[in-house]
């Protein structure tokens, strides 16, 4: 038996924002980020919405690119104080992540974060409160999937917490937030859907419900995506609907090993966080190779290059076709192709050779490897890894 599910109601297009109006409470806490919402003049208007449906209003603020724990515990003894009817969160996929798990421990106080690890073991919520998501970035689709990425800086790992519980019951999807995003932000989230999109289609949970959302939001980022970070705002309308059709089908049919890696080596290395969106651009065509020695995933890969337009008569062809597709978009999009040159060498490379054993483990534990179309081990991924680092050729 299979699961499919979305939030409740989805509302998109100009002037989506306003749905705010028809939320039925008593209550409001609107969980929002670093102060672009608040500059771009978002906040004020998602605060009078909720005020005008006859809502009591509490902001919590300042939540932080890759949310921690503690940042995710505080929002909840907000909550739990406050005592709202609706969590209300606006932004990028910090935000939004934080507050699905703010949620956790705003209905359940004794759960412990360990608790929620692992995938799919959440208790039962809207016990005191419904989710409404908005998202500005055009990448995570939070706002319509049933994960959620907090990172325990103690540990240096990004868990990423999976259960249909967390699926918002509305999303508003508004063109107009994703205007404010400055270019490498349009570049890295982008890339992300592409990849959400990508792995649901081949991931071992695909299924008839999924396959039309992945490919369709593939074509369409295929695109629109470059028009986008050159500044074509219809382009950016556009990729705002394509990121969030890639995460209908990606909360259903789940993910692969790009996302484990990129989960595992965000949070790892001293020299800084390698940006998860970015990642996924790296890691995407070494992982698309490894994962075409199985016959079914090339041939899945191959189906996605023909849908979207690319040339090639074999399916061996088409899979190349599609690797040299998403390095060039990569290129375009000022990408760099390997982790060694991420952001002018910030990752230091005897600190990654050092890690490279735990975090390869790490990897291969992450939520999610089962449903990738390849099965892989500590030693493997430490392979893969490692090309991913030097740009090397994927050959085993």
């Amino acid at each position: 038996m299979g699961r499919f599910t979305l939030p409740r109601d989805l509302y998109h297009g100009k002037n989506a924002l306003e749905a705010l109006k028809t939320l039925k409470g008593k209550k409001a806490v609107v969980v929002v980020g670093g102060g672009s919402m608040k500059r771009f003049g978002f906040l004020d208007k998602v605060v009078s919405y909720l005020q005008e449906a006859g809502m009591e209003v509490k902001l919590f603020e300042g939540v932080e690119p890759d949310p921690s724990v503690e940042t995710v515990m505080k929002g909840a003894a907000v909550m739990q104080e406050f005592e709202p009817d609706w969590i209300v969160s606006i932004g990028g996929g910090s935000p939004i992540d934080a507050a699905k798990a703010m949620w956790v421990f705003y209905e359940y106080p004794d759960t412990s974060f360990e608790d929620l690890i692992t995938p799919f073991s959440f208790p039962t919520l809207r016990t005191k409160a419904k989710f409404c998501a908005i998202p500005s970035t055009s990448g995570t689709a939070t706002e319509v999937t049933a994960f959620s990425v907090i990172t325990d800086y103690h540990k240096g790992i990004k868990y990423p917490l999976a259960d249909f519980n967390i699926t918002p019951d509305v999303a508003i999807v508004d063109p107009a937030l994703a205007e404010t995003m400055p270019k490498k932000l349009t570049a890295h989230t982008g890339m992300d859907a592409f990849t959400h999109a990508t792995e649901a289609y081949v991931s071992t949970m695909h299924c008839d419900y999924t396959d039309p959302l992945a490919l369709h939001a593939l074509k369409m980022i295929n695109q629109y995506l470059v028009s986008s970070y050159n500044g074509d705002m219809d382009a950016r309308a556009k990729m705002h609907d394509a990121q969030c059709l890639a995460g209908m089908a990606f909360s259903n049919a789940l993910l692969g090993i790009v996302h484990s890696m990129a989960h595992k080596t965000g949070a790892a290395y001293s020299g800084g966080h390698i940006v998860h969106g970015c990642a996924n651009a790296m890691y995407l065509p070494k992982v698309i190779r490894y994962n075409a020695k199985v016959e079914e995933a090339a041939e899945r890969y191959a189906e996605i290059a023909r849908f979207i337009g690319l040339k090639g008569e074999t399916t061996a062809e088409l899979v190349d076709a599609l690797i040299a597709r998403i390095q060039e978009m990569n290129k375009e999009l000022d990408i760099p192709s390997c982790i060694k040159d991420y952001e002018g060498g910030i990752i230091d490379e005897k600190e990654f050779m050092e890690k490279l054993p735990s975090v390869a483990e790490l990897a291969v534990g992450d939520a999610c490897t089962g449903s990738n179309p390849r099965s892989i081990d500590p030693e493997q991924m430490a392979k893969l890894l490692k090309c991913c680092y030097y740009d090397e050729e994927v050959d085993f």
